[in-house]
């Protein structure tokens, strides 16, 4: 049994509860979610070799302070970074250090700024430097994936809709799917329901409804779908040590479909576009 409620009269709580947001509430995502995707364009200046994850880390707390908005994953549960940065055949949850990327590199950067209240939440790929054509296609096939699920997007259909979109479309393309995380309600809350999968069937999970917001962030891997969390508790790894791959947008469903909170202002959030980074 789902229950659908009101955003705005429902506590300020995961309780299973799936909200359906108003006119208001969409506008306060549309800041929020436009200044986590500008943030990923100005990313795109500065990503290339040598560069340290922390500082990754450090221009994405200060580019959320200077707009006055709060990195939501820091000091979230524990963890202490204000991004994540997911490389190669890390999967998510990559947290920044002293290291610096190398040429060749893939990264996920992965930035939920908190801003009057709304969480816009948007992850996208970066190469680094010139990589190789396996990497390239990967990160082709996440992004088409995405678009995939988000094109499946409209009231009346199921959030399984989202996820057989994406899984058929990955296993045509020899990619898996990684089945251990997914997309989630977001809004005043980080993470809220419903749980958005990223495999599945069409006839599955909740029907969607307008007002509905939540994330689509597949994780495709080149090899098996298969990983595992290390002992620092976050970072999740392939257990074939083959590349990953993710993109995320948020989503509020329309009378007619959705409309996508964080799209690039740039245009910079699709692969294949000129890099930055020499």
């Amino acid at each position: 049994m789902v229950n659908y409620i009101e955003a705005s009269t429902a506590p300020p709580k995961n309780t299973g509860a799936i909200r359906l947001y108003d006119a208001q509430a969409f506008e306060g995502m549309r800041r929020a979610c436009q200044l986590t995707a500008r943030c990923l364009d100005a990313l795109a200046d500065i990503v290339k070799p040598g560069l340290l994850t922390d500082e990754i880390d450090r221009f994405v707390f200060d580019f959320g302070m200077d707009h006055g908005a709060y990195p939501a994953t820091l000091n979230y549960r524990g963890y202490t970074k204000s991004t994540c940065t997911s490389i190669n055949h890390v999967v998510c949850h990559g947290i920044p250090n002293d290291k610096p990327l190398r040429d060749g590199d893939i990264v996920n950067i992965d930035v939920t700024f908190v801003l009057d209240g709304w969480h816009g939440d948007s992850s996208r790929m970066y190469p680094v430097g010139v990589v190789k054509r396996a990497a390239e296609r990967l990160l082709e096939v996440t992004y088409e994936s995405l678009m995939r699920g988000i094109a499946a997007v409209r009231p009346g259909a199921r959030t399984g809709a989202i996820g057989e979109a994406i899984q058929t479309y990955a296993e045509a393309e020899r990619c898996s799917v990684v089945r251990d995380f997914c997309g989630h309600g977001v809004g005043r809350l980080f993470h809220d329901s419903p749980n958005i999968l990223h495999y599945g069937r069409a006839n599955e999970g909740p029907e969607l409804r307008e007002g509905m917001i939540f994330t689509i962030e597949p994780m495709i891997n080149l090899g098996r779908p298969h990983v595992k969390v290390l002992a620092d508790g976050w970072t999740a790894v392939t257990r074939d040590r083959s590349l990953s791959a993710q993109y995320e947008h948020t989503v509020g469903v329309t009378s007619d479909g959705c409309e996508i909170f964080t799209l690039s202002p740039g245009g910079l959030d699709r692969p294949g576009l000129p890099s930055h980074n020499g």
